[in-house]
């Protein structure tokens, strides 16, 4: 049984969540996943500087290895360097201001194979540093032109005010998307130069 965003939205939302501890909750969550994973699931690695964020995904079943370490500060550990080596996808979903080539070196150094990385970047900011590193393990990046993906509510119109300013200083429109009061990604996607010229990126993307 698969699940949408609607989906998590009911779960996460009702009276049962907010009236739940945290004991609880996980339980009720690791329930609820197990219900919705798919019979031929991928192995999925979660590494976040946030110990809280990546145990609870890892207690809930959303992880079949967990790691809290920052990259950007400390070396990684032997036991992620071993864990990612057969990694084919990393993905970034919106914490992309916050890296640079520091996090992305060790785990590409760690997978002898092809890799992807899909990376959801805030407008607001700029990839150009992370892409050419990439560009040096071989990887061609690209990025959506025609799409962007909402990720969070602003949370005051201070932050608002900030990223419409920020987004048109770059050169973007914010018109219906940070004016509607969202920060919004763009879908940046790097690969092999033969996967590039294989499947255009406009294939790979479906359109709103």
């Amino acid at each position: 049984m698969t699940y949408d965003f609607d989906d998590l939205y009911a779960h996460f939302a009702s009276a049962q969540a907010t009236a739940l501890s945290t004991a609880e909750l996980i339980k009720w969550d690791r329930e609820f996943y197990a219900a919705h994973r798919r019979p031929d699931p991928v192995r999925v690695i979660g590494l976040d500087a946030a110990p809280r964020a990546v145990s609870y995904a890892d207690a809930v079943g959303l992880l079949d290895q967990a790691f809290a370490e920052n990259l950007e500060t400390a070396p990684a550990s032997t036991a992620l360097c071993h864990a990612v080596r057969h990694t084919r996808l990393i993905t970034i979903t919106g914490g992309a201001s916050f890296l640079s080539p520091r996090t992305f070196k060790p785990l590409l150094d760690s997978i002898p194979g092809p890799v992807w990385v899909a990376a959801f970047v805030l407008r607001t900011g700029s990839y150009q540093q992370i892409a050419d590193f990439l560009k040096t393990y071989g990887l061609i990046t690209e990025k959506t032109a025609d799409r962007t993906f909402p990720q969070r509510r602003f949370t005051s119109d201070q932050e608002q005010k900030y990223a419409i300013d920020a987004v048109t200083a770059a050169g973007e429109d914010p018109r219906g998307k940070e004016t509607d009061g969202y920060f919004h990604t763009t879908l940046y996607l790097s690969r092999p130069p033969a996967h590039v010229a294989q499947t255009p990126l406009a294939a790979l993307v479906q359109s709103p």
